[in-house]
């Protein structure tokens, strides 16, 4: 188990960008901050994530023993910690998408941002930074954005850290193997029609599963390839 050393802030600029800055000092595992307003939050590839006041901006910093090629299984390990926290919440049941998304009925409730350094074929450190609409859903371009209270359910920004903290330690130390399942038992369906899109165009195949390193598996006729990185789009959107 962690044990948390939590730093709650009236406002900050990024609370991950914070996290590494004492992540390159040699700060130790177990640090976790939170702002109660976020300045200039990033999203994932290098979008801005707008955080209103009454919203969750946390970012956890680690030093995992596993080795680097398993990075992925954090950003999933924190989409489990962040839908077990929410969900006794509401009575929509969240359900995680591919990589790093918390949705409600099928908009974007929560995000998840990874920042991982290697040390060799280890993990040096590792930043989870996450961000979850609970009192007001921010508009971002192209996607459907939801919030908690938009579903009636009612949980203030500590008590949302707590719960994630707490979930996150559990989550810690589980196998890849329990990490995915779990994951799986949240998200959309094996044989789900997937849209990928990425710096190599797009994509449509089926949802196959996870491979080790919890890399989507996308099923394309006889074919299944893993995918480390891309937009997933549900259906045929």
């Amino acid at each position: 188990m962690i044990a948390w050393r939590l730093e709650r802030h009236d406002e900050l600029g990024s609370t991950s960008d914070e996290c590494i800055v004492r992540a390159k000092a040699g700060v130790a595992a177990g640090l976790a901050v939170q702002a109660r307003r976020q300045l200039a939050g990033r999203g994932s590839r290098g979008r801005e994530w707008t955080a209103p006041e009454g919203n969750l901006n946390l970012s956890v910093l680690l030093r995992p023993s596993r080795p680097a090629a398993e990075a992925g299984l954090f950003s999933l390990l924190a989409g489990i910690a962040v839908a077990e926290a929410v969900a006794p919440h509401t009575q929509t049941a969240p359900m995680l998408k591919w990589p790093n998304d918390v949705l409600l009925d099928g908009a974007k409730l929560a995000g998840i941002l990874i920042d991982a350094v290697p040390d060799g074929e280890r993990l040096d450190w590792l930043v989870i930074g996450i961000g979850v609409n609970l009192a007001a859903a921010p508009e971002i371009p192209g996607r459907c954005t939801t919030s908690l209270s938009a579903h009636g359910g009612r949980l203030a920004a500590d008590d949302a850290a707590d719960a994630v903290l707490a979930g996150l330690a559990a989550w810690h130390d589980a196998s890849a193997e329990r990490i995915r399942e779990a994951w799986l038992a949240l998200a959309h369906p094996v044989g789900t029609e997937l849209i990928v899109r990425g710096a190599q165009g797009e994509r449509r195949g089926i949802f196959a599963g996870l491979s080790d390193k919890g890399e989507l598996l996308l099923r394309d006729k006889d074919r299944i390839d893993p995918i480390s990185t891309g937009d997933i789009l549900l259906g045929q959107s």
